[in-house]
């Protein structure tokens, strides 16, 4: 059961706070156990922990923020804050796989070796052991909170187990076999983890630019507009997200050109509330009035469609209508979709040659996609 606001931002501000606890407390055991033994890798590590406070709190600022109602100066909310937080986390990444690169130069190139008791391993390992459960522990309440800040937190968590995980095997190699790989492992973990920064950025950086909506909420939405009473067709269905939960989008529904403006007026009211409480998404219906009694411009429709029945994949009509003067203006939209390759003026010719009309007509064409 999805939380209402309040309690989310609680719950996500708990499960952050709980993140910065524990990495103070690794920092603080791996700082202390590498001064104590003079291992400059383990003490790294640890103030890479303690770097690691800045991706929860960076996660519970989010929160905080994302829940703020609109104002004057964002009519559509704040809930796109948690893209921006998820970016800075992956730059945090990003900071981690420079830093692992560099340490893992200077250890190749010094030929440092490791050396220490088993409490350095058990602290090590302690570290792994944590650093999984915050993973998994964040990776649950993302998916509970449908938080994209916490996402981006469980990867960072991932990451560190990860490099972690790389000084303890390069440690027991250089033990036990006497050959130094710690800092070729590095160099390794820090490449995945680098990897791993590029593509939080990179996702996070779609939706902030206005990522394409899901398509069978799309599809859910246009079917549930063209089963409206005296709707003939329904083109133009843009939806935008700004964040979690929060989508507006707009449309432009045919209806006959014959109908009252009243009763027009309360139908396209209806699917915008129907739209609103069916899927969570404010719509703006647009009327596109259809005149059903020109039956010229009716059959032209009917013509048109048939003669370009096959040209392009996902080609659709609308909106077409005649204007009439000393020669009769066939006007319409050609709706292709975005993964077509020609451009507008290719898709005109194309159309304008498919189509056969005496000189009394002039095409207008106008080029949409969607």
């Amino acid at each position: 059961m999805a939380l209402d606001s309040k309690n989310r931002t609680r719950t996500g501000a708990a499960v952050s706070g709980i993140g910065i606890v524990c990495n103070i407390l690794l920092a603080a055991s791996k700082i202390a156990v590498g001064l104590i033994f003079g291992l400059v890798s383990v003490a790294a590590d640890g103030f890479n922990n303690l770097s690691d406070c800045g991706s929860s709190a960076v996660a519970l600022v989010s929160f905080k923020i994302s829940e703020k109602p609109a104002d004057k100066e964002h009519p559509y909310g704040h809930r796109r804050a948690e893209y921006v937080a998820s970016m800075i986390i992956g730059f945090i990444v990003l900071f981690l796989a420079a830093e692992l690169f560099r340490e893992s130069i200077i250890k190749i190139i010094d030929g440092a070796e490791f050396s220490g008791t088993w409490v350095v391993f058990l602290v090590l390992g302690l570290s792994i052991a944590v650093k999984a459960g915050m993973f998994v522990f964040y990776r649950i309440s993302a998916k509970k909170l449908q938080s994209d800040a916490l996402r981006a937190a469980a990867t960072d968590s991932l990451c560190d187990c990860i490099a972690t995980a790389a000084v303890i095997i390069g440690a027991l190699v250089s033990l036990y076999a006497g050959v130094s790989v710690d800092g070729w492992m590095g160099i390794v973990v820090a490449l995945f983890v680098a990897v791993q920064g590029i593509r939080l950025l990179v996702e996070m950086g779609s939706k902030l630019l206005g990522q394409a909506p899901d398509e069978q909420l799309v599809k859910n939405i246009k079917e549930y507009l063209l089963s409206g009473c005296n709707v003939l067709g329904v083109h133009d269905l843009r939806v935008l997200g700004y964040g979690r939960d929060m989508y507006f989008a707009t449309a432009h529904v045919e209806m006959d050109a014959g109908l009252p403006a009243l009763e027009a007026h309360a139908v396209l009211d209806g699917l915008e509330s129907g739209v609103l409480t069916e899927f969570g998404v404010n719509l703006t219906a647009h009327l596109d009035p259809v005149d059903l009694q020109d039956t010229e411009a009716r059959r032209i429709e009917a013509e048109v469609k048939e003669n370009l029945a096959g040209l392009e994949d996902g080609l659709e009509i609308h909106d077409l209508r005649l204007v009439r003067g000393l020669k009769t203006k066939i006007i319409f939209d050609a709706c292709v979709p975005f993964s077509c390759k020609l451009s507008d003026g290719e898709i005109k010719k194309k159309i304008s040659e498919r189509l056969q009309f005496s000189e009394n007509y002039e095409l207008v064409i106008t080029v949409d996609r969607e």
